[in-house]
Order: C-alpha cells, then structure tokens, then sequence
C-alpha cells in the first residue's frame, strides 16, 4: 500500500499512523522485527531523520522496542494492540458520525442506514 503523505500535517506523525496501521491490521504481528530505518524511509520516500522520529516516538509509547544490534520489533502486548486498533476504529466512528450529522442524519437514521447497508452487503 502507498504511504500517502500529505504537507498539511507534520510527516512523522503520519509515517507513526501508518506504522500503527501496519501493526493494528496484522501486517506487523506482535515481535515482528521491523525493517530497517532506511528501508523503511525508501518505501516512505522520506529522510530517514523523519522516519527515525516516528520510530521514536512509536518506542515512546511502548508499541515498537529497539534491541541493542538487533534492530527494532513490535510489541507483543497484545492488550496494547486490541487498545490501540479499539481506539482507532473509535475515532474513525466518532468521524463518520460527524460526517452524516453534518449531512443532515439522525443518530436513528444513521443506525437504520448502516444496518440496511450491512444487510445489503451479506
């Protein structure tokens, strides 16, 4: 998948986003060794400062631990994961109800909405 990276928002936090969506997804399994810094910049097409940052920040929070020579790997907290994609899957629910609000929905329609859409897609 392109990393999709906009001027708008400060680079290092959207390389942190996709990460988190790498691991939250399963395309990084908790111990998975990470690739490199530099393999990862190439892929991001950015400065590898930048995808040092995020990398840092990522250990910071406790999602990504770097062993000394060995490189960095996921965490395999498993709860922190879960945590993580809840929140993630949150967020994106608290915008989507935002968006049909703002359409002109009721919480009740966009209920019956989503459930008729739900059905459809069986």
């Amino acid at each position: 998948m392109p990393w999709n990276l906009d001027s708008d928002r400060p680079i290092y936090l959207q390389l942190m986003e996709r990460i988190q969506h790498d691991i939250i997804s399963g395309t990084y399994k908790p111990g998975d060794k990470l690739p490199s810094v530099r393999e990862l910049a190439m892929e991001a097409s950015v400065n590898p400062n930048t995808m040092q940052k995020a990398l840092s920040e990522l250990e910071r929070i406790g999602l990504v631990h770097s062993r000394r020579t060995s490189g960095r790997f996921i965490t395999e907290d498993e709860t922190m994961i879960k945590q993580l994609k809840t929140e993630t899957a949150t967020e994106h629910i608290r915008e989507f109800l935002k968006s049909m609000e703002h359409l002109g929905f009721t919480r009740p329609e966009i209920l019956e909405l989503v459930q008729d859409t739900m059905k459809e897609e069986k």
